[in-house]
């Protein structure tokens, strides 16, 4: 299974060791699932670390040290404008276009609108998680 997450999943996933998101990052990693995110993906997830939950900047680079252990980084060759309310948004299709995700995982509104971008499904974290 190949998996693209975004700046909301993985701060779930890494902040709240009780969440949906964690639960999914730990079954990910235990089904040998690929995950993919991109450096401008981890960059906006430093800045919602040290904005929203006022780590240091060293405290962020060890969380996305953290982070690299278990996401593949890559970068998307393919543009693409999709969502045009949140055109920032558009970096996590391209991610999963690039990486031939069969998911997003996701909390973001604006993505799971789409539900499904050319095969790709977009989900909640829990609607992944009854999958399992």
């Amino acid at each position: 299974m190949k998996v693209t997450v975004d700046t909301n999943f993985l701060i779930s996933a890494t902040q709240w060791d009780y969440s949906v998101a964690h639960k999914l990052l730990k079954k990910f990693i235990l089904s040998d699932a690929e995950i993919f995110t991109t450096q401008d993906i981890l960059d906006e997830t430093a800045e919602v670390l040290e904005r929203d939950f006022g780590y240091n900047k060293e405290e962020v680079k060890n969380i996305i040290e953290k982070i690299l252990l278990f996401v593949k980084l890559i970068e998307p060759k393919q543009k693409v404008e999709i969502i045009k309310d949140d055109p920032d948004d558009n970096k996590v299709i391209e991610c999963a276009v690039e990486s031939s995700s069969d998911y997003i995982v996701t909390y973001d509104g604006h993505l799971l609108k789409l539900k499904d971008y050319k095969g790709i499904k977009i989900m909640k974290p829990e609607e992944i998680l009854k999958e399992f």
